[in-house]
């Protein structure tokens, strides 16, 4: 079996940090965070592991500009614009919704690194402006790559393939054995590697992911079409038509970047109590979710539980006011 080209970006391994505080106060298995909103400060987060398989593909491939998708606040997005200026290359965002005027949070990083943006009507096809871009870059003696949105295929699976043989050893130095592993998921990617490293490095922890849009059934059929084109790309032997895709539904609220009270609240006891902060866009959305399920006594079996961090700290400043109104202590 064969990888696709690799550059390094993200500062690893990241930590692993034990919530003692946060779990006693609220009588919860021993939580742990893998601390992946630490993999850089710019273009932190969990997508720069699967941007270090994407670009280095987009590098070997002789790309010159970098083209991505997401929404305004998309913190992949983000992270994509910030690389292609640290390799010197271009990039161009296409954004679903209205610009923020003035530009805030990830769209502030955009605009400063120097992305190209397009913003999008939300029905808009996206694969259509890729295909509309990378006609004018070729135009212009470019050489687009085109990142499909959170950087979740094939290729980008790559990213927490890798990162279950760090989890591997985080649990050995620790000497512990987390009966699970929760995490947000908007695109499918990260769920989809941890499935896949799960399955590759005989790991028994069993991986759930908390939907943070659409629902159960598009990220299951999401995922599993990502793990075919994986397995037809890269020649794996697993059977990846049987690899457990376990979706936790019910906690994404309003609609995609968009929380509950509840859910802010939640931000602010974990950054009162551990000086962590979370997201409401994706990791305070499946933070407070896998709360919920903790307290309604799913997983009581559990004795240590992992959340990883997938970062997200810049979507925090364009919901200032619910932040000030639901998660400060007044």
């Amino acid at each position: 079996m064969h990888t696709p080209p690799k550059i390094d970006l993200a500062r690893l391994p990241t930590p692993l940090q034990c919530l003692k505080r946060f779990s006693a106060r609220h009588n919860l298995p021993r939580i742990w965070f893998k601390r992946d909103d630490l993999t850089d400060t710019n273009a932190s987060g969990n997508k720069l592991r699967k941007l270090e398989f994407t670009i280095g593909q987009a590098i070997s491939d002789g790309a010159t500009v970098l083209i991505t998708a997401g929404g305004v606040q998309s913190n992949h997005a983000r992270a994509t614009a910030v690389i292609a200026a640290q390799l010197g290359l271009k990039s161009h965002l296409i954004l679903r919704g209205l610009p923020g005027d003035p530009a805030d949070g990830n769209q502030l990083i955009d605009e400063l690194v120097g992305a190209a943006t397009t913003f999008i009507k939300p029905l808009r096809d996206v694969e259509e402006v890729f295909d509309e871009l990378s006609k004018q870059y070729r135009a212009e003696g470019e050489t687009p790559y085109c990142i499909p949105i959170g950087a979740s295929d094939e290729v980008g699976l790559w990213g927490y393939i890798n990162a279950v043989e760090e989890l591997i050893k985080d649990f050995e130095q620790q000497n512990i054995a987390p009966e699970y592993l929760f995490s947000a998921t908007g695109s499918g990617g990260t769920a989809g590697g941890l499935i896949l490293g799960r399955a590759m490095h005989n790991l028994k922890t069993e991986i759930l992911s908390i939907n943070v849009c659409d629902d159960e059934a598009y990220f299951v059929s999401k995922i599993r079409a990502d793990f075919r084109l994986w397995q037809s790309r890269y020649g794996d032997k697993l059977d990846v038509e049987t690899l457990p895709i376990n979706i936790i539904d019910g906690y994404v609220g309003p609609g995609y970047g968009k929380a509950t009270p509840e859910v802010f609240q939640v931000i602010g006891d974990l950054a009162r109590t551990e000086g962590i902060i979370l997201d409401p866009v994706y990791t305070g959305k499946a933070f407070h979710g896998m709360i919920e399920e903790l307290k309604k006594g799913h997983y009581s079996d559990a004795r240590d539980i992992v959340f990883l961090h997938t970062g997200g700290i810049f979507g925090l400043f364009p919901q200032r006011e619910q932040l000030m109104k639901y998660a400060v202590s007044k």
